[in-house]
């Protein structure tokens, strides 16, 4: 083994590691030094959607599975559920040097790309400039300011995969084996699925490519034992997430992921399994909104910036002079900034220096990565455009495996934000190495002329552009002027700004070039550059409002509404919020029949768009009037909606005496066809009497009799174990205001085991003979405790590989 070059070898690193670190440290320095948190409002609808699961654990030890917080009750795997996987994370917190969640997921991007740079051969002091580019995008800030944590740690692991998996191929097959297991697994452990696809797709086009390139070279041979060390890789990495995927699976089909058992459709969508379109492609890129790349004000910037709030805007001015402060509070709220077709975005920021050089990269990286990194970054623009682009994205929701489960296709734009720093910095390292000759001289200066002919078009040209979105032709002349005068002079800002940036990042790399400026000076040149760029852009979508106090609990502080209710020292009884259907603040002190989660029980979902929905308009509107009769709500009685919240002061509540209770016998059975029937019937019946059951499915015996006098009470709750006690003359039918999910609840009837019917179309509901009896819910889904099983084998395996291949690698150790 040869000896190890310190200055050369492992002081270049040193070095990285401590930029990413300090960066990491001051763009977040209220953390550090100023005693705050992110203020992140998807972790704060998570936390009381997950706060029933987590006191569970805290009491108990043990994993609740089942969560009956949101939307009447719904499996606990989306929402908190711990894994034994420490050895996984053990591996996230060393290679995050211990930092805080959720911004250790910035540091990783840093160094997961900086290694995959490397594993390019790219130097070590341009892999920095590389790494703060991609860590440092406006997507990664933008997501993680909305808290999208599992989002950002996906795509912070997706270059080292990719490192992984390059590394196999082309230097050492054995490191990198154990780098794409343990960067799979890691991957994997975020569970954000969506940006696994995206990295899986890149993944196959670098194959393909790959594969082509040794049949030329007549090395397929090689390729296909590679190929096979990378599937071993996978499945130890997918063995630690087997039980993670085993219940996502599990659940995707009933969730608003899965199938719909609805046949009468109401649009071409419903009775087909994933999303339907217009959710999916809610969120989709205008054909030329993908150029905020590299000019982010190029649509105005993020939707949620407010001209007027700017004083020296023109609309503040033209409002200023109207001086009717009416009609110019009125017309505030159409000053947005943004003028594209999204309802709520901010741009994504790939940076000027990164769009320059990737112009770079395609003139002078090997064509085989060239290739690969073009496919893959149109590919991710046009997923962008979803439905701006039908032909195509029509296309891959209805025919690509999987792709259907996803929304929000704008995430697609992480595939081109990882292909335009990769290629754009290896070409750049082959630049360098080929110095300037005649014809790399030539391809610079196309690579100039191209990426800042751009911005200086768009400063030219800028009055051409319309700035108005659908709506707003209608607003008044002299506002409209305004409007499109501020919007136009963000364009040109930008674009002047981007302009300025490429110009120095060229003069920098052509300096070095021509021997006037050293390597190391030009690489920090750039890496200045990357980082002045994207973090005054980042700041204008991540400042002091995105912190809060480290004990600020504000959000959750209980109020006086919550108190009145929590005096009700019943073990079960549900509260609905009036004021929102989709949040989940509710759920930290009540069970809910809202909630916050972006795959609910597609069944639920169904039962409120036919049946909750309308009557809680209709409800909204009779309270309104003055009528707070709430007989006739059956819907929400029989989801044993006791509470019924509509502000937090002490008499913003209203005590629904008509709910149904946990449970109750019914003395009609209404038998019908099919779901559709089954659907349509629950919305019309009076469930305290009537029980809609679907035959086809369901078989229950002819002799149900009631008994007018007959008890069913709840005696024991814990969201996954439910114990109830009956007494009754005769053989009846009781409904259970517990939503039905067909995995994993088991019911017993004194200990013996009982089959568990559904009613009224997401309830559960059990033939109980006459007498008194002992009746008990529990949920325990083979696939958590198997999986969960295989998952602690298959981590303690990956740890083992991990711990080989290094010791391997540095056995086998020979100077690159």
């Amino acid at each position: 083994m040869k000896n190890i070059n310190f200055t050369k070898q492992v002081l270049p690193h040193i070095i990285a590691t401590l930029a990413f670190l300090v960066i990491t440290i001051l763009f977040f320095n209220p953390i550090f030094f100023g005693n705050k948190n992110l203020d992140q409002h998807d972790i704060l609808q998570w936390k009381g959607g997950a706060q029933e699961a987590i006191e569970f654990r805290e009491k108990t030890g043990e994993e609740a599975l089942w969560t009956n917080s949101m939307f009447g009750g719904m499996p606990a795997y989306l929402v908190n559920v711990e894994w034994d996987d420490g050895i996984i994370d053990g591996f996230k917190q060393v290679l995050s040097l211990f930092l805080p969640h959720p911004i250790k997921n910035i540091f990783l991007a840093f160094i997961s790309f900086y290694i995959l740079l490397l594993v390019f051969r790219v130097r070590p002091y341009l892999a920095i400039a590389g790494a703060i580019a991609f860590g440092l995008s406006s997507f990664m800030i933008i997501g993680l300011a909305a808290g999208h944590n599992a989002r950002i740690g996906a795509i912070a692991y997706m270059p080292l995969v990719l490192a992984g998996i390059h590394l196999t191929f082309t230097r050492n097959r054995i490191l990198g084996f154990g780098l794409t297991a343990v960067a799979l697994a890691l991957e994997l452990r975020e569970n954000h699925l969506q940006i696994t696809y995206y990295l899986l797709l890149m993944v196959i086009i670098y194959g393909i490519i790959m594969l082509i390139d040794a049949v030329k070279k007549g090395e397929a041979a090689n390729f296909i034992k590679n190929t096979a060390l990378l599937i071993l890789a996978a499945v130890i990495a997918l063995g630690t997430f087997f039980g993670k995927f085993w219940t996502t699976y599990e659940y995707s089909k009933y969730s608003m992921r899965g199938k719909s058992e609805l046949t009468a459709a109401t649009s071409a969508d419903e009775g087909t399994s994933g999303l339907k379109k217009d959710y999916a492609f809610q969120y989709s890129n205008g054909i030329l909104e993908p150029i905020t790349l590299m000019i982010p004000n190029f649509y105005g910037g993020a939707s949620s910036n407010y001209l007027v709030q700017d004083k020296d805007s023109e609309v503040l001015k033209a409002l200023q002079r109207t001086g009717d402060s009416q009609a110019a509070n009125q017309l505030a709220r159409y000053t947005s900034a943004y003028w594209g077709n999204q309802p709520l975005t901010a741009p994504y920021y790939a940076g000027a220096v990164i769009c320059f050089l990737f112009i770079i990269g395609i003139a002078f990286a090997d064509k085989k990565y060239t290739l690969w990194l073009v496919i893959a970054a149109i590919l991710g623009i046009m997923l962008s455009w979803g439905d701006s682009f039908k032909a195509f994205n029509y296309f891959m929701f209805d025919y690509f495996p999987g792709y259907n489960k996803f929304r929000s296709v704008t995430f697609a734009l992480i595939i081109t934000l990882v292909a335009f720093p990769l290629l754009g910095f290896i070409g750049l390292e082959n630049l360098l190495k080929e110095g300037l000759t005649k014809q790399s001289k030539k391809k610079l200066f196309i690579a100039l002329g191209a990426s800042a002919g751009v911005c200086l078009l768009v400063v030219l040209f800028a009055g051409m552009a319309s700035f108005t979105k659908e709506g707003e032709t209608q607003l008044p002349g002299w506002f409209l002027n305004a409007l499109q005068d501020d919007r136009k002079s963000l364009m040109r800002g930008d674009a002047l700004r981007s302009l300025i940036f490429i110009v120095i990042a060229f003069a920098a790399i052509f300096m070095h070039l021509k021997k006037k400026m050293p390597f190391t000076l030009m690489a920090g040149v750039l890496s200045l550059l990357v980082l002045i760029d994207l973090w005054a852009v980042d700041k204008r979508y991540f400042g002091e409002d995105n912190y809060k106090r480290e004990r600020d609990n504000s959000f959750f502080a209980m109020t006086e509404a919550d108190k009145e209710i929590k005096k009700d020292k019943d073990p079960s009884y549900r509260v609905y919020n009036l004021t929102s259907y989709t949040e989940a603040r509710t759920s930290y002190y009540h069970q809910s029949l809202g909630g916050y989660h972006g795959a609910k029980l597609r069944r639920y979902q169904d039962l409120y768009d036919h049946c909750l929905g309308p009557e809680t308009s209709e409800l909204i509107q009779n309270l309104q009037a003055g009528n707070a009769d709430l007989r006739g709500y059956g819907t929400i009685n029989m989801l044993n909606a006791r509470y019924l919240t509509f502000g937090p002061s002490k008499t913003s509540f209203i005590r629904n005496n008509e709910a149904l209770g946990n449970a109750w016998f019914v003395s009609d059975i209404a038998r019908v066809p099919n779901p559709d029937a089954e659907l349509q019937k629950t919305c019309e019946i009076d469930p305290e009497y009537t029980a809609v059951v679907d035959a086809s499915k369901f078989n229950i015996a002819e002799n149900i009799a009631y008994d007018s006098s007959a008890s069913i009470k709840l005696t024991h709750y814990a969201p996954n174990q439910l114990t109830y006690e009956s007494n009754s003359a005769v053989d009846g039918f009781a409904v259970f205001s517990e939503i039905y999910y067909p995995i994993g609840w088991t019911a017993t009837i004194d200990g013996k085991p009982a089959n568990i019917v559904r009613a009224n179309y997401v309830l559960r509901a059990l033939e109980i003979p006459k007498g008194k009896h002992k009746i008990e819910f529990v949920f325990a889904p083979k696939s958590y405790s198997i999986g969960n099983t295989v998952g602690m084998a298959s981590s303690i395996i990956l740890l083992l590989v991990a711990l080989g291949s290094i010791g391997w690698s540095f056995k086998n150790y020979k100077k690159d």
